[in-house]
């Protein structure tokens, strides 16, 4: 299954859910009214006689607009509740979190656990082509973790303390792949909202509480018996709509965590690892579960059950952990033997350094075949499913950076500073322009960090510019909004200094404002779409036209170029633009259409980009930073490309 397969699965779980969530609401708004016709005797039982035998007529006296009011009431209180909870969630992924308790954790830290985490997910993020996300550490001893979020730009991981002190690295990485997966196939989607579903059924049992309180200091009211029945039923029927809600979360949940168990070993080529961690937790003292009360409401997003429950079998959002380990380790007899599983990877490895040199005639095989026609087809199909071979690349990237830049990526203030410098302008006059705007207008100490890099590099080297930015943009969503406000405007202004926005401005433009709005201006999560390629027509064509014309230094025409992108779309019949009609107005218009388009969709047209850029056989730095730029407006992360 491919990302976009998984993307398009996630939006008929979504109309799943909204399935159930309707039968739900309307059970309970039955329920409900009859509860009160029960209470307050709104059914008159008239006798009537038939043949001599009195029969009772149920529906004689029967008050049809109390019905509607009620029924109106219960959906209110269950929509405004689960609004209530949306809008409380509305940070993405660093509200819950929050609401665990969890502790941010800061690339300063010197506990060596804690830095292997977040070095592990850098490695991981760079490798998917995603903005690294912010971790969070759990004070709990119980194994487990989690990712949350709506979309890749404002997701999370959040990870236990038993996690990263319990696990070694091979085992931590396998965790961490799976919460990947999770990221990038559209599972976080899903489980905010069952959280604010299930948010909203609960509100009918907390009614129910203050109800059956009230009604016990107005016994002497006539209806105060009456009022604390119904707050007992309410009470009941908030818990009983909860237990059901727990069936749908199971529903809905449990089959993903096999595709993120297999998307960890996928990625990682290490089935051992994620199987030695499901094996750690069967065998912990306190396993997978959370002391924390709140994360009963995430119990579907965690690596594992987060709490004991007697009724697992019949709503556990988790496959057994034994039937995981056998999904993963089909020779697995069972036995949760760790010395054992350490021994076989180091024999595994022994076995694998012997045929090292055939490893490198299939990878040489491979990229030579990455260089025919398939070249789109083969990069399309990494999206969402990063291999060894990206992680590899990531760990590469970490260890050529230089330090004085990674350093600058890691820290808040310095990162402003770092993307300044990414745009700074290679004539002196503009340059000093640029860095006499700084001087008044950023925050102080900025502008003398950029000049302090500028002393120590005089640019960024193009093959660390995006590594970089994903790096930083993880720093940057430690911003307040009015720090957010300032840097956003100030980087404006700065690429608008010299009259003319270049290709690499407005990519950096794109990637900064797709990861960073959604957490600091409030911005929605855009929904799965419902587009056609059919119906956006000129979107394709002003998008193609531009990556037709972005390298300049090709020897081929862009009409060529175009048409190697076309022949990607066809039956379609789509027209190169002329160079004077395009502007990147035109081009962000065209990428938020496109961004409609149903996730089975989407495949073509990023194929068609890579055709077109790689018409000539060669992707310039310029067209690879466009590339993912384009990928990350289409909500579909592009990994490390292959391309040298």
């Amino acid at each position: 299954m491919n990302f976009f397969e998984s993307q398009d699965i996630a939006k008929r779980k979504t109309g799943r859910l909204i399935f159930l969530f309707a039968l739900a609401v309307i059970s309970l708004i039955a329920i409900t009214n009859i509860l009160v016709i029960a209470i307050f005797g709104l059914i008159p039982l008239d006798s009537v006689s038939v043949n001599s035998v009195s029969v009772r007529n149920p529906a004689a006296g029967y008050d049809w607009r109390m019905f509607v009011l009620v029924s109106f009431a219960v959906l209110a209180v269950i929509v405004l509740g689960s609004l209530y909870k949306l809008a409380a969630l509305a940070g993405g992924g660093a509200r819950v979190a929050e609401m665990l308790n969890g502790r941010l954790l800061l690339p300063e830290t010197e506990n060596f656990n804690e830095r292997q985490l977040l070095n592990i997910v850098e490695e991981m993020a760079l490798a998917c082509g995603t903005p690294v996300p912010p971790v969070y550490l759990l004070e709990e001893s119980g194994i487990n973790a989690f990712a949350a979020g709506y979309s890749p730009g404002d997701a999370i991981i959040g990870v236990t303390r038993g996690t990263v002190e319990d696990l070694n690295r091979d085992e931590l990485q396998g965790v961490i792949a799976h919460e990947f997966s999770h990221i990038l196939h559209g599972d976080m989607r899903i489980n905010i909202r069952l959280i604010a579903i299930l948010h909203g059924i609960l509100v009918l049992g907390l009614i129910g509480y203050y109800l059956m309180r009230g009604g016990t200091y107005s016994r002497r009211s006539r209806n105060g018996s009456g009022i604390v029945l119904l707050g007992l039923g309410l009470l009941v029927l908030g818990y009983v709509g909860t237990f059901f809600g727990n069936l749908i979360k199971a529903a809905v949940s449990r089959q993903r965590e096999f595709l993120a168990d297999a998307s960890a070993v996928q990625f990682t080529r290490n089935p051992h690892g994620i199987g030695g961690a499901l094996m750690r937790i069967a065998t912990h003292q306190q396993r997978s579960y959370l002391n924390n009360p709140n994360s009963v409401e995430i119990s579907h997003a965690l690596f594992e059950e987060g709490s004991f429950s007697r009724l697992r079998r019949l709503y556990a959002t988790h496959p057994p952990i034994d039937v995981r380990i056998k999904a993963i380790l089909p020779d697995w007899d069972g036995v949760y033997d760790l010395d054992r599983l350490v021994n076989q990877e180091r024999r595994d490895a022994e076995q694998a350094s012997g045929s090292g040199a055939a490893d490198a005639q299939s990878r040489a095989a491979r990229m030579t075949q990455l260089a025919a026609l398939a070249l789109a087809d083969a990069i399309v199909e990494q999206i969402g499913k990063p291999g060894v071979e990206q992680l590899d690349e990531a760990k590469r990237l970490l260890r050529e950076i230089p330090d004085g830049l990674l350093e600058a990526a890691h820290s808040p203030s310095a990162a402003r500073a770092l993307v300044y410098l990414m745009i700074v302008d290679g004539n002196e006059v503009i340059r000093d322009s640029q860095l006499n705007y700084l001087e008044t207008s950023a925050e102080q100490g900025i502008a003398a960090e950029l000049n302090r890099l500028l002393g120590e590099f005089s640019e960024i080297p193009t093959q660390f510019r995006l590594p970089l930015l994903s790096i930083g943009l993880h720093s940057l969503r430690q911003l307040s909004s009015q720090q957010y406000e300032r840097f956003s405007a100030n980087l404006l202004h700065l690429i608008k200094l010299d009259k003319r926005v270049s290709l690499f401005e407005w990519a950096l433009l794109k990637i900064v404002g797709n990861t960073l709005d959604p957490v600091f201006r409030k911005k929605s999560a855009r929904s799965i779409g419902r587009r056609e390629l059919k119906d956006s027509l000129p979107e394709l064509e002003c998008l193609l036209s531009m990556l037709a014309y972005s390298d300049l230094e090709s020897e081929l025409e862009p009409a060529q170029a175009f048409a190697r992108a076309r022949e990607k779309l066809l039956p379609l019949q789509l027209d190169l633009w002329e160079k004077g009609r395009l502007d990147f107005a035109s081009l962000d218009r065209a990428l938020d259409r496109l961004g409609e388009l149903k996730p089975l969709q989407k495949p073509a047209v990023l194929k068609a980009c890579v055709a077109c850029i790689m018409a000539d056989t060669r992707a310039a730095p310029i067209e690879i930073e466009l590339l993912r730029a384009i990928g990350g407006s289409l909500d579909c992360p592009i990994p490390p490309l292959p391309l040298h």
